[in-house]
């Protein structure tokens, strides 16, 4: 077995520069493709009530758009060379990707928090698309190019600082580096103040209301209805939620199987969430532990194939729920203590915690110098979650100290935004298209 020095893994990705001149990620190559025959062939197994749903989510902005097409840009970026200098890639990195949400010790913590597209990939993509948000999120809120400009650059410049950084520090450091500064973040101290509110008290005055009539719920309290958004399940289909207990709790760290056996499930509901994830089976369930006052509600999350996965082939576990799972532990300094995963049917499903301290950004707080600020935190995460899953020394000889990777990035960034508003014209002049109000 061979094992280079920290020197040689440096000049490997030097070496890349030869094969992919790091100026080149600038152009933009769109290969003849109907992106709506594309977002189709992602609803494939999902809900059919749901998909016009999920249309008319991915009308109200191209950001909204964006959001929802992440089988667009996954095409999009498999027509471009790469550098092959592959990590864990979130898949879909874009700012409202990022959030709060508690650690094991209930310290709160600011970091990227949805990995349903993550697989082995090239560590330049996850930049590309969390780089295109930033252009879209600052046209939706009204910032001029002269705030969006700067912000995709020191997105990419504190992406490359801090891949530095963490290139030179011990190993084990690096895997447990702190990114700091995060309460003197506007927009991301108004995350960590959302999150601080969403205790499970207050999930479950959200969520559920006083059982009444004569069923065996009276006195307790069960998922209140809001159909199509929430809406409580009963009979074969909650039995064989509550069954897939037993596979999911065999995930777990056997501390945690320990605390989830001590509380009781109660109730059942079928849950509509995000923008990309509608459609898919997504179900929730509201526990009781010791008494009214200790509710735990964890989300059974349906999870198809990475929109990766045509293009790079399977690159983690077969199981869907258990890749998500893995890669957000790769790529996560903390994560849900009860991240796991099940199976329902022949459907595979991530387990997690539902809105229990999470809190998550609202694009009106990347107003003015917001939008700076939140593209260094985001780059300087991006980085930490990249050199977790992958090797720094390798990302840093490639990327180098100058700012032609960060300029040929925000070329990307721009001229991918135009694509996605000409995207969203099309989906707007289609048969799924309802153009919003106002």
């Amino acid at each position: 077995m061979i094992f280079p020095t920290p020197q040689q893994r440096r000049q490997q990705g030097q070496l890349r520069r030869k094969q992919l001149p790091r100026q080149s990620h600038g152009k933009l190559h769109i290969q003849a493709r109907n992106p709506i025959a594309l977002l189709q062939a992602s609803m494939r197994g999902r809900i059919p009530a749901l998909i016009a749903l999920k249309y008319r989510l991915m009308t109200a902005s191209a950001f909204s758009f964006f959001r929802g097409a992440a089988p667009v840009m996954a095409y999009d970026l498999a027509g471009h060379p790469n550098t092959g200098i592959f990590c864990q890639i979130c898949g879909d990195a874009h700012v409202r990707n990022l959030g709060a949400f508690a650690a094991v010790d209930r310290r709160l913590v600011f970091d990227i928090n949805d990995f349903d597209e993550t697989t082995k990939g090239p560590f330049e993509w996850d930049l590309k698309r969390l780089a295109t948000s930033l252009v879209l999120a600052g046209i939706e809120v009204g910032s001029k190019a002269s705030q969006r400009e700067p912000a995709v650059l020191r997105l990419v410049a504190s992406y490359r600082q801090m891949i530095g950084l963490l290139a030179k520090m011990p190993v084990i450091d690096a895997a447990r580096y702190q990114v700091h500064r995060l309460q003197r973040v506007q927009p991301v101290s108004k995350v960590l103040l959302k999150a601080e509110r969403a205790t499970p008290l207050r999930n479950l005055e959200m969520l559920t209301v006083p059982a009444t009539g004569s069923s065996r719920f009276k006195g307790a309290r069960i998922f209140k209805e809001d159909k199509p958004m929430l809406g409580r399940v009963t009979g074969a289909v909650a039995r064989s939620v509550i069954a897939s207990l037993k596979e999911y709790s065999e995930t777990l760290l056997p501390e945690r199987r320990h605390f989830l056996a001590q509380y009781e499930p109660i109730d059942v509901a079928f849950k509509v969430v995000g923008t990309g994830s509608v459609g898919l089976r997504d179900y929730v369930i509201y526990f009781q532990g010791n008494g009214p006052g200790d509710p735990l509600f964890l989300q059974i999350k349906e999870e198809p194939n990475s929109a990766y996965e045509p293009y790079l082939g399977q690159t983690g576990a077969r199981h869907q729920g258990q890749r998500v799972a893995e890669g957000q532990r790769a790529m996560q300094l903390q994560s849900d203590p009860f991240l796991g995963w099940t199976t329902i049917g022949n459907r595979d499903y991530l387990v997690r915690q539902l809105n229990d301290y999470k809190g998550s950004l609202s694009l009106n707080e990347l107003r003015g110098q917001g939008i700076v600020d939140y593209a260094t935190v985001c780059g300087e995460l991006l980085a930490r979650g990249h050199a977790r899953s992958g090797d720094a020394r390798v990302i840093e000889g490639y990327i180098g100290n100058g700012k032609k990777f960060d300029e040929a990035i925000l070329e990307f960034a721009e001229a991918y935004a135009n694509q996605t508003k000409k995207d969203y014209e099309t989906l707007l002049k289609s048969k799924h298209g309802v153009r919003p109000k106002g």
